[in-house]
């Protein structure tokens, strides 16, 4: 079974329903609607949740939409934004990186209240 891997701060927004949505970058995963994955703890390794992809989208950080936020955590700034993920995959990242938004829904009654 494929994986995702999130911060834990991002995985209790995911249980708690709010965060069905992530971006990847780099991502040679071959992710694909209908598919189910398993969502792991980053720091640990753990997994925390399964899902099922209910879309995949590729655009580029500086064509972004609306729909694109939804259900995705926000950023003070662009520049943050580009900055955390710089941090996350290790390289720079700017608005013509292309990004894949995979959104998705939990399998089974995972949230927490």
């Amino acid at each position: 079974m494929k994986t995702l891997k999130f911060r834990e701060s991002l995985s209790k927004l995911i249980l708690k329903g709010e965060k069905n949505t992530t971006w990847r970058l780099f991502d040679d995963k071959n992710l694909s609607v209908g598919e189910v994955i398993s969502f792991l703890v980053w720091e640990t390794k753990e997994e925390f949740a399964k899902a099922v992809i209910l879309n995949v989208k590729e655009t580029r950080f500086g064509d972004l939409s609306k729909e694109d936020w939804e259900g995705h955590e926000r950023f003070l700034s662009n520049e943050e934004m580009y900055d955390t993920y710089s941090k996350y995959y290790n390289r720079q990242v700017d608005k013509n990186s292309p990004v894949k938004i995979i959104k998705f829904k939990l399998l089974q009654n995972q949230l927490i209240k």
